[in-house]
């Protein structure tokens, strides 16, 4: 458009986009939102999803003032513990603790946004909220990172998976440009490199 370019063809756009991507005209990676409902995954991850901040991100998520886990709350446990029979037993005991707990104290008159304090972090959240690409790309680079936390990591792979899904522009943008920073880098800058990819130069 500021070009005076001939914007009707919706092919010949696809290619000037992709062009602009190739020569790193990142000012263009700003303009594609992505808004997702991110539902299932726990209120830690959640939480290290809200430190990366760049591109003007902005979300809500479900409020542990109004939203009943009187009843019942969902939880995420991770494979370290599922895998053995006496940690999980101790893992899942003390989430039903807990959700006891909670019931007890609203039940005996505590305000459910007192008596939600000893939800876990462990528990399932729902959040809303908009990325842009060059914040999504960027994103990837650290998150796909195998050093990277595990659940945040499988996150993001079902984030890609959603976007490729979504059309076939998202899925050429997704394979081409949501790749590790080893991939991004040519190199690895980690202090304790996974050795996924066998660079020359690992420091850079």
């Amino acid at each position: 458009m500021c070009w005076n370019s001939d914007v009707s063809d919706d092919k010949k756009n696809f290619k000037r986009g992709v062009a602009c991507l190739e020569s790193g005209h990142g000012r263009t990676f700003e303009f594609p939102d992505v808004y997702m409902i991110l539902d299932g995954y726990s209120a830690k991850v959640i939480r290290e999803w809200y430190t990366h901040v760049g591109g003007l991100p902005t979300r809500l998520q479900e409020s542990t003032r109004y939203v009943d886990y009187v009843k019942a709350f969902d939880y995420v446990c991770p494979k370290s513990i599922r895998k053995n029979t006496d940690t999980n037993d101790i893992y899942v005991k003390v989430m039903e603790y807990i959700n006891q707990a909670v019931a007890k104290l609203e039940n005996s008159g505590v305000p459910r946004e007192d008596a939600s304090l000893l939800l876990p972090l462990g528990m399932r959240t729902k959040i809303v909220c908009k990325h842009n690409l060059r914040n999504l790309i960027d994103m990837s680079h650290q998150r796909l990172c195998t050093r990277a936390y595990h659940e945040y990591r499988n996150l993001f792979k079902d984030l890609c998976n959603a976007l490729s899904e979504y059309s076939p522009e998202w899925d050429m943008i997704v394979k081409t440009y949501f790749v590790p920073k080893c991939n991004y880098l040519g190199y690895c800058p980690e202090k304790d490199p996974c050795n996924r990819n066998d660079f020359s130069n690992q420091q850079g």
